[in-house]
């Protein structure tokens, strides 16, 4: 499908495979790795996502001349799972109002908790004259679609008063995020923590190191296949045993190895005889994601060594501002991460239905944000209550 539009070219595209990669790569958020072509390739080519799947592609495109000056990147979803921003309740709503709530059109990335661009344009262009041309489309898309709704998850706070503008609803959640104050080395971290639970992740680390573990990170071209067979054992092993059947297969972490490897951290704990745990991360410039964690052994500590400690190490050496250690979890905060504020935005087709969660909507974000200010008044780094930190 392709129109004119103020002399642009906007396409829509049922596979990634049907874009340039070069030339869509290079409009791509410097810190946002998961609308890289090669990882929606990777979902893609491994039916992770796809047609037969409950996230099925469309890309919007747009184009001057030949050139890709804007995309978004959305799926038809006949269900929420996966995504995170939870609309249980909005989908139970329409049913009890005799409403179909699905199909619904949504722009994020599958099966990823993580924020970032979710409208890209190229930086010699007018955002909102490009994104408003895209949005436009996607509204037009979701009529035809005969969808319910459009939802943006996890975008920018830009974006979403963009949005605003359009008429889509804002909605506020939170997650905690670990913030890089310059520090040097993990103690000048440690300066930054209240004394109490200073002590706790100084003997939580400890007791790792009494457990004999060699934890290390692996990233990068020094990855191989058998830290990926290790990996996706902790990942099955994992899902088996919290959430039944997993989201991704194994060729969707063969590509990431093959395709995907420049943007790998993996922590890898080792007994002695074999790989016990890990973690699979992302990293892109300056933002490191947290994603898939697992364990064939019950090793005390060794989630929040693998999960958080490690990896903010590996974020002060290498100059990671933000970390960012996926969905929930008040574990987090305990161990050095902020309460941050996350957005979505939601236009919802329906008069009725778009005024009643416009209304639920007024009424989570007072309590959200007063959440995120009670967790941070509670947390154990100085900084967010303008105490001094030891000298580093």
């Amino acid at each position: 499908m392709t129109e004119m539009s103020n002399d642009y070219r906007l396409t829509v595209y049922e596979s990634v495979t049907g874009i340039d990669r070069d030339r869509y790569n290079e409009i791509i958020d410097r810190e946002n790795p998961f609308l890289e072509y090669e990882f929606l390739e990777a979902m893609e080519k491994s039916g992770c996502t796809g047609r037969h799947t409950s996230w099925n592609p469309r890309h919007i495109v747009l184009y001057d001349a030949d050139r890709i000056i804007g995309a978004v990147t959305a799926y038809i979803k006949s269900d929420s799972y996966g995504e995170y921003i939870f609309d249980w309740e909005w989908a139970r709503a329409f049913e009890n109002a005799r409403l179909r709530y699905y199909p619904k059109l949504v722009a994020a990335i599958p099966f990823t908790p993580a924020n970032g661009t979710r409208i890209s344009v190229h930086p010699d262009y007018a955002f909102e004259e490009c994104a408003g041309i895209m949005v436009d489309r996607l509204i037009e898309l979701s009529i035809e679609e005969e969808c319910s709704s459009i939802h943006f998850l996890y975008l920018t706070d830009e974006e979403r008063i963009f949005l605003e503008k359009k008429g889509f609803l804002s909605r506020l959640t939170h997650q905690y995020h670990w913030k890089n104050r310059g520090y040097n080395t993990f103690e000048d971290f440690l300066s930054d923590i209240r004394s109490g639970r200073k002590k706790q992740i100084r003997k939580e680390r400890k007791s790792l190191e009494d457990e004999g573990l060699d934890v290390r990170i692996i990233e990068k071209d020094a990855i191989n296949s058998g830290h990926i067979d290790a990996i996706w054992e902790f990942y099955t092993d994992t899902h088996s045993r919290k959430w039944g059947s997993a989201y991704l297969n194994r060729e969707f972490f063969d590509l990431m190895l093959e395709n995907f490897k420049n943007r790998l951290v993996l922590v890898m704990a080792n007994n002695g005889e074999r790989w016990v745990g890990g973690t699979f991360n992302i990293v892109k410039n300056n933002r490191l994601f947290g994603r898939y964690w697992g364990t064939v052994y019950n090793y005390k500590n060794l989630h929040f060594e693998c999960c958080f400690y490690r990896l903010i190490d590996y974020s002060i050496r290498n100059g990671i501002d933000i970390f960012e250690a996926g969905a929930q979890g008040e574990h987090k905060f305990l161990r050095g991460f902020a309460a941050a504020p996350t957005y979505s935005s939601h236009l919802i087709m329906h008069e009725g239905a778009r005024s009643a969660i416009g209304k639920y909507l007024k009424r989570e974000r007072a309590y959200t944000e007063g959440l995120i200010t009670h967790y941070n008044k509670q947390s154990p780094l100085k900084y967010l209550h303008g105490e001094q930190t030891e000298d580093k």
